[in-house]
């Protein structure tokens, strides 16, 4: 299925911040049909640096979308059934308004000048998205780690618009750890010369800072077997140590391709920015606790997390099934089993694959 993103304009959007963007464009992706009734509509919210892409082979790359062993004809998110939309975030620089768009007071990008924005913020957005298909209500939303966040968001700022909802591998509100391995990433941006205060664009790029922003991530989304089992201590290329500070490991090589990929695909500001509204996320605010926070909820939830994931452990979703629970809500959880880490909602779907689609296909059997 080869698919392309589209892009709707908003006349403006005021942010948590006080600010107004004005105005704001979203770039989003569908997948199979919108019923009749407008009743079968799944919101699927990407992590930190996902995109509208989720499934489908893209007609201006040709890779295949984040979520595409997710959705699909058949798949778990069986497009056959539902009616599935992604958009890229707030904040994004995959089509949807961020840092690196035009600012049109100055015709010049944004760079540091474009406002601070929240998760609230992105939903906010998404559900401008929403309102523009004239859906009156979710039949689901979610997503894994970020995604799970607005997902949760969703489920409590705009209750009456969400049937059901499935966080994967996420949190309520980020740990110490968590913000502090974003202050790392966001450091090393900042410190390379090229940033130039975030006024780069048409100049050369803070590539050398994002790409170690990158690695130090994404040693965080996988475990120590999975690590240890694709890479071990394998040199690359040679059978000794060279003895300088050139590639010797296999994972050393790892890291700097993955970190060199992404920067050809991500904007050094978007990254400042999303990882700073992740860190500001907190469910509770102004509530007292976790349980009063979810008390607008009244969605059926599905709450799903990794045992080898260390990066958002499963205490963070079990301490929302027990929010959940202790105001007698309709919630399930489960902990799968798996190596890959936090990657695992990416990658290690058979059982996830299992799970949602039973809960879904429930989920729907029960709409009036």
């Amino acid at each position: 299925m080869i698919v392309a993103a589209n892009t709707v304009r908003f006349d403006s959007l005021s942010l948590d911040s006080g600010a107004t963007l004005a105005p704001v464009e979203v770039a989003y992706e569908t997948y199979g049909e919108l019923n009749a009734a407008k009743s079968n509509a799944v919101l699927a919210l990407h992590a930190f640096s996902g995109d509208a892409h989720a499934a489908g082979i893209s007609h201006e790359t040709g890779k295949p979308g984040w979520w595409d062993n997710m959705i699909g004809p058949g798949k778990a998110f069986d497009t056959n059934r539902y009616f599935v939309i992604c958009s890229n975030v707030l904040g994004g620089c995959r089509g949807t308004t961020g840092p690196s768009s035009v600012d049109p007071r100055t015709g010049c990008p944004y760079g540091m000048s474009f406002p601070v924005i929240t998760i609230g913020d992105m939903v906010r957005a998404q559900k401008m998205l929403v309102d523009w298909f004239a859906i009156e209500r979710l039949l689901t939303v979610t997503g894994g780690s970020m995604g799970g966040m607005q997902a949760l968001e969703w489920a409590v700022a705009h209750a009456d618009r969400v049937v059901s909802a499935i966080p994967i591998a996420s949190t309520t509100r980020h740990s110490a750890q968590q913000i502090a391995f974003n202050e790392v990433g966001r450091q090393a941006i900042m410190a390379d010369p090229d940033w130039n205060g975030g006024d780069y664009y048409g100049k050369r790029p803070p590539a050398r800072g994002l790409a170690v922003a990158r690695m130090v991530g994404h040693i965080t989304y996988m475990s120590d077997d999975s690590m240890h089992e694709k890479f071990g201590r394998r040199l690359r290329g040679k059978e000794n140590f060279s003895y300088a500070f050139d590639v010797d490991f296999e994972v050393e090589s790892y890291l700097r391709y993955r970190g060199s990929q992404f920067v050809n695909r991500f904007d050094a500001n978007s990254y400042l920015y999303i990882t700073k509204a992740m860190d500001y996320f907190d469910l509770t605010n102004g509530s007292g606790s976790l349980a009063a926070a979810l008390e607008p909820a009244k969605a059926r939830f599905l709450v799903i997390s990794f045992s080898s994931d260390w990066l958002y452990p499963s205490y963070q979703s079990q301490e929302i099934v027990r929010a959940l629970r202790s105001r007698n809500c309709d919630v399930a959880y489960v902990e799968l089993e798996s190596n890959y880490g936090h990657d695992s909602f990416l990658v290690d779907v058979a059982e996830q694959t299992n799970l949602v689609r039973g809960f879904l296909a429930s989920t729907f059997e029960k709409l009036p």
